[in-house]
């Protein structure tokens, strides 16, 4: 359904922000259609229950046969986000319904067309209408729906957005899953392919006119030689681009933290910024900011507009430690040989890396998204998302006569149980010999005690 309704799904998601349809097909349309393939014939295994035999099974549970159930949460809540109106819902959507909930979503103001056409795919596919429902754009929808009650909220926005959201969550103790706002790193290491740099860089500032979670936001260059010759490539791959129309409620975060940058003695690395066509029209050229000093805020700021800051850091460790301070940490990307990059990436504390590229290849259906710190908690899409969908239920069957902890306490059973733990997990078999001989010593002492027990009943 979805590839059928393809060009009225790419026409409803035109907007200021996304004037190319390549870009709706290519980021939304056809990673939705991947994740949901994906669904279809990965699903029904990573939902299958999980039965539990007597392989692993502690002695002491003799008979016990248990089975781990995935289960349906019940309702849930999908409050989606403007600038990938199509891919993040709708990913949401199936796993959740794939999960056996009933869903709701929310579309974000400016969306509704796209929401509405995106249900209505489902309902046509044979998802039943009661099952998924579709909300008004009102943030009042989203906080009725919350205090009428609902098992999970799953919300795709900013950090404002987000501890709202919790805050009301609270008061019923409602689980949920925050998708929020990144300050994504990039760090070029000494031997990167600078080409490759600049063209990914130049790509993720102009693709969604900026407007995307994971672009980059910060680049840290090891070496002076090595940001020159970085700072003149990404000048040139940002020469020839048009202006990017930044979404109204990005207007004014994006000209205080640039205005505050400058202020602090960032400058325009590319000759282009105009002020004043921002402020008036919205309209901002690719803007590569060097020079920038460690006190500027948009280096820890969550900002959606195509602004990039270029930070020199004397070493590979100070690049680290910058990304891993930063309360936003989304997804990084580290440029460099495939080995010093991959020992970079084990170190920074993010949520996703990607080495040699950005972007493009977290849309994998098969990978988990998701951040740390102000970037949120939880992960949708891939195994993990459609996991997080559901509840665990365990189902436990004894069988047999050996049921040891009913029967009533005898005065050998600290000793029989002592000499259980050395025999069982005991270090070296001096330890297990050393069990072995107490068991069968508290073993004896307790037919001593029965027998006598015996002749006094007699």
């Amino acid at each position: 359904m979805i590839a059928s309704r393809a060009g009225d799904l790419v026409e409803a998601c035109r907007s200021d922000q996304r004037t190319d349809a390549c870009e709706t097909l290519s980021s939304e349309v056809i990673p939705l259609c991947d994740a949901l393939r994906f669904l279809g014939r990965r699903g029904p295994g990573i939902l299958k229950p999980r039965k539990l035999g007597v392989r692993g099974r502690p002695l002491w549970l003799w008979g016990v046969r248990s089975e781990v159930r995935r289960v349906p949460l019940g309702d849930v809540l999908i409050l989606a986000a403007w600038n990938y109106p199509l891919l993040l819902p709708g990913v949401q959507i199936a796993q959740a319904l794939a999960g056996g909930n009933r869903v709701f979503v929310k579309p974000a103001p400016g969306c509704e067309r796209a929401t509405e056409l995106l249900v209505a795919c489902f309902h046509e596919a044979g998802v039943p209408s009661d099952r998924l429902v579709g909300l008004g754009s009102r943030v009042e929808s989203a906080t009725e729906r919350i205090d009428a009650g609902v098992d999970l909220i799953v919300l795709t926005g900013g950090v404002a957005t987000g501890k709202a959201v919790l805050r009301r969550a609270a008061e019923t103790l409602t689980p949920s899953i925050m998708e929020l706002s990144g300050c994504d790193a990039v760090i070029a290491l000494p031997g990167c392919d600078v080409d490759r740099l600049a063209a990914a860089i130049r790509f993720g500032l102009t693709f969604n006119a900026g407007a995307t979670c994971i672009g980059p936001r910060r680049l840290f260059v090891v070496g002076d030689e090595l940001e020159s010759a970085a700072e003149a490539r990404i000048r040139e791959q940002l020469s020839g681009e048009g202006v990017c129309i930044v979404h109204p409620s990005a207007m004014a975060s994006t000209i205080e933290l640039i205005d505050q940058a400058m202020r602090c003695g960032a400058k325009d690395g590319g000759g282009r910024f105009d002020r004043a066509k921002l402020a008036e029209h919205r309209q901002l050229h690719p803007l590569m900011l060097t020079d920038v000093p460690r006190e500027a805020r948009i280096l820890s700021a969550d900002l959606f507009a195509p602004v990039i800051s270029v930070c020199r850091v004397g070493n590979v460790e100070d690049a680290i430690l910058a990304v891993n301070r930063c309360g936003y940490r989304l997804a990084a990307s580290v440029f460099g040989p495939d080995d010093q990059a991959g020992a970079v990436a084990d170190r920074l504390d993010v949520g996703s890396v990607t080495v040699n590229d950005l972007i493009a290849p977290t849309a994998d259906p098969r990978l988990p998204f998701g951040g740390r710190g102000d970037s949120g908690f939880g992960v949708t899409r891939g195994r993990e998302g459609l996991l997080a969908m559901t509840a665990v239920k365990v189902v436990t069957v004894r069988r047999g006569k050996l049921l040891p902890h009913l029967s009533p306490r005898g005065p050998a059973d600290v000793d029989v149980l002592s000499a259980a733990v050395k025999l069982m997990h005991g270090k070296g078999w001096g330890q297990k010999w050393d069990g072995l001989r107490q068991a069968a010593k508290a073993v004896k002492n307790q037919s001593k005690v029965n027998t006598k027990n015996e002749k006094k009943s007699s």
